[in-house]
């Protein structure tokens, strides 16, 4: 099993610093990058590997956000092709990377980038962008790799998701002739559930860039982990750390956002990315969010049992109290320290008779 898998309750959340495209298609910017993102202290860094031939039609058209931020004169097809980085700087990123301290990750978007990530560059986890959740083709591929897989959910049903995932199960249970029903048959099978939560992690993510707050949707995390019983983190697209914290909260075991060495450059992905100060800025506030959630025992922490004494209080003498005398409402109270009796046991000792003379304030025994 690859880092992000099956991780203890107090382990740390496995930081993906999504490059994407942001290198512009320039080698040195790439590599300014990853320098980036190790010194933030994030587990991973990706990149996105694909032929532009393979990935789109020449008359495809842009999506409005890449309009916005991208020459919008120029088609899908042309955008992408200057956004390309070959297979000998994916090799030169991967050692890199590695000589960082950090592992190195990629999306493929076509089979022929898939095959280059999984033989040739060996990537032990590979992550599926949210486009791809309905090709059910390369879906299949990704599985038969028998890698740790990351499948990205934005703009996804959870009849797609189950769909992809009954794909995915088929494909790393060996299944011998794909078909709709085969694919049903895998997924339902004890085989191919415990496939997929060996191998897959689901991430919850908002297909908007930037994504806006009140599509962000978080609760969706729950509904992800109900639903499929897999292991869920999340995808980031707005802007700021306000989010991926929020999602570390409750129970995110990946974090992936995008970043960038200017958010003013021209690209598509910059305006909704981080810059590196703010990348490390969002490292450190999901680590300490992580420790904050503790492993979930109510039990006092800390200096807590040293402070119970000086925050509680123990039954004591209202006023004098005389050796004979009865307990009563008038002559027993609650004062600190709690270093006595506890008032829980105060009618427990009502009426009872005093072995003993009390002064006032005195604790009560």
């Amino acid at each position: 099993m690859a880092d992000w898998g099956v991780r203890p309750k107090m382990e740390s959340v496995f930081i993906i610093a999504e490059a994407g495209v942001n290198h512009n298609g320039d080698r040195d910017i790439a590599f300014q990058m990853v320098e980036a993102a190790a010194g933030a202290g994030v587990d991973a860094v990706k990149f996105q590997t694909f032929k532009t031939e393979n990935l789109v039609t020449r008359t495809a058209p842009k999506a409005a956000y890449q309009s916005e931020t991208t020459d919008p004169r120029e088609s899908q097809f042309e955008m992408l092709k200057k956004l390309e980085l070959d297979q000998d700087i994916h090799r030169e990123l991967k050692e890199y990377t590695e000589q960082n301290g950090l592992q190195f990750l990629s999306t493929a978007f076509d089979l022929e980038s898939l095959a280059f990530l999984s033989n040739d560059l060996k990537l032990e986890i590979l992550k599926i962008p949210s486009g791809e959740v309905t090709n059910g083709p390369l879906l299949l591929e990704y599985a038969k790799t028998g890698r740790e897989l990351i499948l990205s959910t934005g703009m996804a049903t959870l009849d797609e998701i189950r769909q992809a995932l009954a794909v995915l199960a088929f494909g790393l249970i060996g299944g011998k002739t794909p078909s709709i029903n085969a694919f049903l048959k895998a997924y339902e099978s004890e085989e191919g559930q415990i496939a997929l939560r060996d191998r897959v992690i689901l991430l919850h993510c908002t297909t908007q860039y930037p994504a806006p707050f009140e599509t962000i949707n978080l609760r969706a995390m729950a509904t992800l982990r109900d639903t499929f019983h897999l292991k869920v983190g999340y995808s980031d697209h707005s802007r700021g750390i306000l989010v991926p914290c929020a999602a570390t909260a409750l129970g995110a075991v990946s974090i992936e956002k995008h970043f960038t060495l200017d958010c003013g450059a021209s690209g598509p992905d910059h305006s909704a990315s981080l810059e590196p100060v703010e990348l490390e800025q969002m490292v450190e506030a999901i680590r300490a969010v992580h420790v904050m959630l503790g492993d979930g025992d109510k039990t006092p922490r800390g200096d807590e049992m040293k402070n119970r004494e000086i925050a509680r209080k123990s039954l004591v003498a209202a006023k004098e109290i005389s050796k004979g005398d009865r307990f009563s409402h008038e002559n027993m109270t609650a004062k600190r320290p709690g270093a006595g009796r506890s008032p829980m046991s105060y009618w427990s000792y009502l009426g009872n008779v005093t072995t003993k003379s009390y002064c006032a304030d005195e604790l009560i025994d």
